[in-house]
């Protein structure tokens, strides 16, 4: 059969970087893909924070020396929370974790127990009327985040990683999957009580879709140019940031 020429106009087609411009393109990786594989060398998956021993020994270490230190503040915390509101001191959640699995978070309860989301769905917005008087100080400080470090001696959670999220988070009114096709990828490393995109400004609502963006591309970004000096150096961060400048809300 003889070829066909076909003649094609380029002004009359339309971009599709341009008309998909808050969809972000990373490429994906397939299950069984050969060509993706290839490229990743033993080393790189030895370096990756999910199978990085080193990592895991440093979690411990630091997780259960900050329990110890912070021990007198948490007993504080809890006696605070159970004077000045009715409820259970501790909050649990269902988050994904490490390769897609659901675990149980902790976190100290800032909100009151008849309006408190037990899916996470409802995100928090600044002047929340949920959220109870100290828990205001607890979600100022990111001191409601501290119980995280029982998840991190168990294994559910790391230090530095992805912030987990809650199966069916909204990212610009869309399943973030559908927003993000590449979303699941931030799920090849174990979840962080703190992350890349928190310590760089891509943490609170992701209802503006950029921002929604943003916060995949640094978890990602993390997964690959990760090490312990990342680690140290972002924790640093956070204590400066959260901590002491007190950024949430």
């Amino acid at each position: 059969m003889a070829p066909i020429a076909v003649s094609l106009n380029q002004n009359n087609v339309m971009p599709l970087r341009k008309e998909r411009r808050l969809i972000s393109m990373r490429a994906v990786e397939c299950a069984g893909s050969s060509v993706y594989r290839s490229r990743r060398s033993r080393y790189a998956s030895r370096s990756e924070p999910s199978a990085s021993i080193g990592k895991r020994l440093f979690d411990i270490a630091v997780a259960s020396a900050a329990l110890f230190f912070f021990a007198p503040l948490l007993i504080a915390i809890a006696v605070a929370i159970k004077v000045t509101s009715t409820g259970p001191v501790l909050f649990f959640q269902y988050r994904y974790g490490y390769r897609n699995r659901v675990f149980k978070i902790y976190k100290f309860r800032t909100m009151r127990t008849d309006a408190c989301d037990a899916r996470g769905v409802k995100q928090t917005v600044r002047g929340d009327s949920r959220i109870t008087p100290i828990g205001k100080i607890l979600r100022k400080t990111s001191l409601d985040e501290i119980p995280q470090l029982i998840n991190v001696i168990k294994g559910d959670m790391s230090l530095v990683g992805p912030r987990p999220h809650v199966p069916g988070m909204l990212a610009a009114n869309l399943p973030y999957e559908v927003l993000v096709p590449y979303y699941f990828q931030r799920h090849t490393a174990r979840p962080g009580i703190t992350g890349l995109a928190q310590v760089s400004g891509c943490r609170g609502s992701t209802i503006e879709p950029n921002r929604a963006i943003s916060r995949i591309d640094y978890d990602l970004d993390y997964i690959e140019k990760w090490s312990l000096r990342m680690d140290i150096m972002i924790i640093a961060r956070t204590i400066r940031r959260e901590f002491l400048s007190g950024s949430g809300f």
